[in-house]
Parts: C-alpha cells; structure tokens; sequence
C-alpha cells in the first residue's frame, strides 16, 4: 500500500502560528513564547487534526506495529525529503525488538539514502539493540577518516559494553589506520588487553601529530609500561603546549613524574594565557 506522507513539521507552524494569535497576551517577549514551546506541542500532539482524519498527531502512528510498515514509511519520508515525524520514530522504538531486523536490512542497503541509515542507527541505539555489532565492527575495518555514518555506528558500539571487545580484537589486525584508531576508542575502556595496549602504544609512537589523543588512551588503560614513551615524547622540543598537557596528564595517572619546561613563545601557550586573562 502507499503510505502518506505528511509533513507534520509544517502542521506544526500553522499550529504555532494560529496559537500564538490566540494567546498572545499570555506572553510578554519571545523569549517566554520559545520556554512554552514544549507545552504547545504536546497540545498539537493530543489535538485531533482535519488533516489526519481527524485523528491526533501523538496517536497517529499508534495504528501501525508492523515492523515492515513502519521502517519502509520512515525510509519513504527520507527518500521524498520530508522530514521525519517524531511520533513515528517513537512508535518504532516503541514496537522495539520486532523492528531491529528491517532497521538492520535498511542499514544493508548501500543505495538507500544516508539521512534513513543515520536514523536506523539511532533508533537501533535508542532500543539498545546489540544485533548490528558485527555489521558496525565491519564498517569501521576500512574505513575514512571521517564519515558520519561509521562515526555514528561507533557511537553505538561504545554504547553496547563489553560484548564488542572480542569481537573486535578478532579483527584487529585487518583494520586500515583510521579503523585502528575508531575500535581503540572503544577498546580503551576496557584495561587488561595486551592487544589494547600494544596498539594504543604503537599509535602513539607512530601517530606524533595526534599524540594528545593517543596519551589520553593510555592513561586510561593504566599500563606504567607506557611511561618510557611517555617520558621520552615530552623531551621533544617541537611539541606543541596542549600535547604537552595531554602527555603529562598520561603521566601523572600513571604514576611519573614529568619534567617542566617553559611555553612562553608558543602559539597555544599565548592563546590559552590571553583566555585566562579575559
């Protein structure tokens, strides 16, 4: 069947338009009329429309709970550029568990459009679902730098425990620079992996110009056998104040004692101490 789309976000102007010539004198500047904003669209969301069939916006979606129904009418409105209801991706997560095979089957789909993934990811987040980690743990093997998609699915496998680590150290070895970097993000809250430690250790020996980062992930994973490259990083007359921070953070959490040095001509140092004194 075709499914309607309805661009609930323009329903709601014209609600909020018609409402605050009704009420106007409620408010006396903008700024009271934006603080109400919450309290107007659960009115919209409980006040039958014409344009529904005379049924409220907040029931609307209520109606449906086949998975299929409700994830290919989400993918429709991402495909016609209409933006998306909030009441239907609350009765989605809201369905829950029956939903997570066809969001994951959208997630498959190279050609679907980007803004239909980035959502299926969310709402797969938002049900806590563990059932794309795999799918997650492969994207980010050969991945960019920087891709929004793969960012997102990372945000979700740091969310989703333990149950990653293994799976993850598996495939470890297979993974692209930038894909090494992604799973140390999630693998750094979890010590005690030789492997965790190694890589983190190798990135920063390997990786100086994003040594501040890479100190921060060993200074999580609180491995003393880090101090050496530590110590030895900060003797580097070249390195920049903020790593410089980073690196004696690292080493002060384990345990070190770093050496002072003066940063009085550098850049960062000179911006930092002007902030201070604003």
């Amino acid at each position: 069947m075709k499914l309607p789309i309805v661009n609930f976000d323009e329903h709601f102007a014209e609600f909020t338009s018609e409402w605050m010539k009704q009420h106007q004198e409620e408010y006396r500047n903008f700024d009271e009329m934006e603080a109400d904003m919450p309290r107007i669209y659960m009115t919209f969301l409980n006040t039958r429309a014409k344009w529904l069939g005379s049924v409220t916006p907040g029931s609307y979606f209520t109606q449906f709970e086949d998975p299929k129904v409700l994830v290919d009418w989400m993918h429709e409105y991402c495909r016609e550029c209409v933006p998306l209801p909030e009441p239907l991706l609350e009765q989605i997560t809201f369905v829950g568990k029956p939903c997570e095979k066809r969001l994951l089957e959208l997630l498959k789909d190279e050609d679907a459009e980007e803004e239909a993934r980035m959502t299926a990811v969310e709402l797969l987040r938002e049900m806590e679902s563990t059932l794309p980690k795999m799918l997650y743990i492969q994207w980010q093997l050969n991945r960019a730098p920087k891709d929004d998609l793969k960012d997102n699915a990372l945000e979700s496998l740091n969310e989703m425990g333990e149950c990653v680590v293994q799976p993850i150290l598996q495939v470890l070895g297979q993974a692209n620079e930038s894909g090494q970097e992604a799973f140390l993000e999630v693998l750094s809250h979890y010590p005690f992996q030789e492997q965790t430690f190694r890589l983190a250790l190798k990135l920063f020996r390997e990786r100086t110009e994003r040594r501040a980062l890479f100190a921060g992930y060993l200074a999580k994973l609180g491995d003393d056998r880090a101090l050496p490259d530590l110590l030895e990083a900060v003797k580097d007359p070249k390195i920049p104040y903020l790593t410089f921070i980073e690196i004696r953070n690292a080493i002060e959490e384990l345990g070190g004692v770093c050496p002072e040095r003066e940063y009085d001509d550098d850049p960062e140092y000179e911006a930092l101490r002007d902030l201070d004194r604003t």
